[in-house]
């Protein structure tokens, strides 16, 4: 840790005292608050300076409990949001620690009103206090340089040239790159440390032999040196240690998807497609009245993607294209559709790899560019999630056209369901490259779980009122 930081991890403990001790004394001087509103507390019969030695005999305990909650590495690219839950979390901790001790000497107080107020005002007293604290230390780190880490990046491959840029363009990130190298060779590291300063090692580089990286470790060990590594190939997949025979063994994990993980999912599905439906009522039935009154053909529009396994199934949209223009079976002029529109993908795509978007498509109607725009003609997929084609969240569906330009490691994308929603759908809907698409699209496979599929679907919301690009 840096001094800067040490500093700032020594202040934050008297100012959490006085914010603790702040918020009992607020939690004391409205008391009265209950009786204002009819709920008859029971009185009080102890003074001010009674109250103020339970107060100062509790507050050391609840310091003990944010120490132990890891509240004072106060690193300043520490996410404040994150802390916010741990400054509550372990206060709750310190609020059952003094209630079990008014349990065993009820002389103290027994007011349940002024132990939840305290409990709550503390919460938020000492993250305010946190929240200026960091502040302070991120305007000492942009202006003044005060705590940035100095970093060694070791290799030289897109992954680690990416994140370089991305330390560059973020100063708030907290460090800063003193030189990219491509060996491992601690000749070269101790050079580099001597002439710049050396705080953190970063290493990406599948090249780098098991004896060199043990050397540089001990390195870092004995110089008091961060080591951090960015796995490469496949190092990224999730996996589990077992012992098979006093036999360390590494196993694979593809996705949590499975077992209970994937009966989870159906649940979650199942309920929040009947309550989107339930809520979307209104918009599906004035939406199919618009297509319907708008252009000849039928309200939703059938189109046959790949989903879990490779298996085929139809996705139910409204439909925004003249109905002439509408590849599927069901058009009797599905084979000129076709044509024309791989010659307008020719023409006007704008997306790199397997997909396409073609710009100023001519063959939407008129309420199918509103309905197209702000994907109120993907609402209907949300019976696909009900009758168990799609998930809620997931990949997007692909055509089968489309598959067949994957790369064998694409792939991927097919071990689970397609979804309504998705990492690639609130990071830039439409608007990613492929590569970029599939990488997120991994990211959730690996490490899905309920809280992911609750927040994606709860950030597709607000993306859904943001417009698409003017295609």
């Amino acid at each position: 840790m840096k001094k800067s930081e040490l500093l700032f991890s020594a202040v934050q403990v008297p100012v959490d005292f006085a914010m603790i001790v702040l918020a009992a004394l607020t939690a004391f001087s409205v008391r009265n608050i209950p009786s204002i509103i009819a709920l008859q507390p029971k009185l009080y019969s102890f003074p001010l300076h009674q109250y103020n030695k339970v107060v100062f005999a509790t507050v050391p305990f609840f310091l003990i409990v944010y120490a132990f909650e890891g509240l004072y590495d106060n690193r300043v690219t520490r996410k404040f949001w994150k802390e916010v839950l741990r400054v509550f979390g372990a206060t709750s901790i310190g609020l059952m620690i003094v209630i079990v001790a008014i349990f065993l000497k009820r002389e103290w107080f027994s007011s349940r009103f002024i132990i939840l107020a305290a409990w709550i005002l503390a919460v938020i007293y000492v993250s305010f206090a946190r929240y200026l604290l960091q502040l302070t230390q991120k305007w000492f780190l942009r202006n003044l340089g005060i705590g940035v880490h100095r970093v060694l990046l070791i290799g030289k491959n897109e992954k680690m040239n990416i994140f370089s840029k991305m330390i560059e363009e973020n100063k708030n990130l907290g460090y800063r790159v003193v030189e990219q190298i491509d060996t491992a060779s601690l000749k070269t590291v101790k050079k580099i440390k001597k002439e710049l300063g050396i705080d953190e090692i970063i290493l990406c580089e599948s090249s780098i032999t098991d004896d060199e990286q043990e050397k540089l470790i001990d390195y870092c060990m004995i110089n008091n040196v961060v080591y951090k590594y960015i796995p490469t190939g496949i190092q990224t997949a999730k996996f589990e240690i077992s012992m098979f025979n006093n036999e360390p063994l590494i196993e694979l994990k593809s996705t949590p998807l499975d077992g209970w993980g994937r009966i989870l999912k159906r649940i979650f599905d199942l309920f929040f497609s009947i309550i989107g439906i339930i809520i979307a009522s209104p918009i599906l039935l004035l939406t199919a009245i618009a297509v319907k009154w708008d252009s000849e053909g039928p309200i939703i529009y059938k189109n046959e993607r790949i989903g879990a396994d490779g298996e085929k199934f139809n996705v139910y949209k409204f439909r925004y294209m003249k109905w002439d223009y509408c590849i599927t079976k069901e058009n009797l002029k599905n084979d000129d559709a076709l044509k024309y529109e791989k010659e307008l993908i020719e023409k006007q795509s704008v997306r790199q790899g397997p997909l396409y978007k073609i710009k100023d498509d001519p063959r939407k109607t008129r309420v199918g560019k509103i309905i197209e725009k702000y994907s109120i003609d993907e609402l209907p997929q949300l019976f696909n999630v009900l009758f168990g084609s799609m998930s809620m969240v997931g990949p997007r569906p692909h055509q089968e056209r489309e598959i067949e330009k994957y790369m064998e490691y694409h792939r991927r994308l097919l071990t689970i369901k397609p979804g309504v929603s998705g990492m690639a759908q609130i990071s830039g809907r439409s608007d990613l490259d492929f590569e970029d698409e599939y990488k997120l699209d991994l990211y959730y496979i690996e490490n899905w779980s309920l809280l992911l599929d609750i927040s994606i679907c709860l950030k597709t919301i607000g993306v859904l009122f943001r417009k698409r690009r003017n295609w």
